[in-house]
C-alpha cells in the first residue's frame, strides 16, 4: 500500500521560484477509487507579493479529504509578477498536471482550480484568459489544455478600476504610488477580469464576505454579473464577515468564527458544486 505522497517540482525552465507541490492520496487494492481521482490546482493569495502559507497546505488537505489530489502552485511574485508571467505559470501548472496524470493518479479530463485573493485573480485569469495568444506563444500545448474545467474564486481580486486592490495590480502592471489610478483604460482592461468574460470562460464558484476589509466584495459581484450576462454557469455566495484571507474559514488557521457566518462551509459547498459541473460536462 502507498500512503500520502507529497513532492515538489520545478515546472518552468529557468524559473527556480515557480514550483508545484503535489499532494496525492495513496493507492491500494482496498482503495480503488484513489487510482484516478479528480485534481485541483490551488493558487494561494498574497497581492502578487507573497504566496500565503495559510492558503496552501491547509487547503490541500481539505480537498484531499474530499477526494481530490491537490497541487499547490508557487508562482511569480514581486518584480517577477509582471503580466503575463503569473498566467504563464498557472498554464504551465495545468499542463504539468495533465501531462503527468498517470503518475499522479488523476483524471486529466477534469482539473479544477481554486484561488484566494490575488490567487483568485490568477485562477480567474486561467478561467478568462486561457486562450490568449501570449500563452500559446510561450507554451507548446494543445489549444485549451490549460483551461480549467471549473474555478473556485475565494474573495478574489477581479477589477483594476474603482474597486481595485491596488497592491495586486501594482505588481501585475509595474505601477507604484497610486499610478494605477492614472493609467489609461486600455492598460488595465487586459488584467481586469470582468472585462474579459466571454463564451469561453470557465464556470465559477465565487465566495466573499460583504465587509471584506482588503478586497471589496464588489469585485465578486462585478464578475458574477458578467458570468450571468454571458450565460456561464456560476454560483455566488456572500457571508457577513469583515475579515480578509479566511482560507479554510475555521480556527485551524486562526480565523475568528465571527467573520465566517454564511461561508464557514464553503469547501463542502464548493465540492457539491464541482460535482454538479462534472455531471453537466459528462452530459
Amino acid at each position: 500500500m502507498e500512503f500520502l505522497k507529497t513532492e515538489t517540482f520545478l515546472i518552468k525552465e529557468g524559473c527556480p521560484n515557480v514550483k508545484l507541490t503535489a499532494f496525492c492520496a495513496g493507492v491500494s487494492p482496498e482503495l480503488p477509487y484513489n487510482n484516478k481521482r479528480k485534481a485541483i490546482l490551488i493558487i494561494p493569495g498574497g497581492a502578487y507579493w507573497i504566496c500565503s502559507a495559510t492558503e496552501a497546505e491547509p487547503i490541500a488537505f481539505e480537498f484531499l479529504a474530499k477526494g481530490y489530489n491537490a497541487f499547490v502552485l508557487e508562482y511569480s511574485i514581486k518584480n517577477d509578477a509582471l503580466f503575463p508571467a503569473p498566467l504563464l505559470d498557472a498554464s504551465w501548472a495545468m499542463k504539468f498536471i495533465k501531462d503527468n496524470a498517470e503518475k499522479f493518479h488523476i483524471d486529466p479530463d477534469f482539473v479544477a482550480a481554486v484561488g484566494f485573493s490575488a490567487g483568485g485573480h490568477l485562477a480567474g485569469s486561467l478561467a478568462t484568459l486561457w486562450h490568449k495568444q501570449c500563452v500559446y506563444d510561450a507554451i507548446d500545448m494543445p489549444y485549451g489544455y490549460n483551461k480549467p474545467d471549473a474555478v473556485i474564486l475565494s474573495y478574489p481580486v477581479i477589477s483594476g478600476f474603482e474597486y481595485a486592490h491596488v497592491g495586486s495590480f501594482d505588481h501585475l502592471l509595474g505601477t507604484r504610488n497610486n499610478e494605477l489610478r492614472s493609467l489609461p483604460r486600455e492598460k488595465i482592461e487586459p488584467v481586469s477580469l470582468e472585462m474579459n468574460v466571454d463564451e469561453n470562460t470557465a464556470p465559477a464558484y465565487i465566495w466573499h464576505t460583504v465587509g471584506d476589509n482588503a478586497v471589496p466584495v464588489q469585485n465578486s459581484i462585478l464578475f458574477a454579473k458578467e458570468l450571468a450576462d454571458h450565460k456561464i454557469p456560476f454560483e455566488l455566495h456572500l457571508g457577513t464577515g469583515t475579515a480578509h484571507g479566511l482560507s479554510v474559514a475555521n480556527e485551524t488557521v486562526g480565523v475568528d468564527p465571527a467573520n465566517t457566518h454564511g461561508v464557514e462551509r464553503w469547501i463542502d459547498d464548493a465540492c457539491r458544486w464541482l460535482k454538479y459541473i462534472q455531471k453537466k460536462k459528462n452530459g
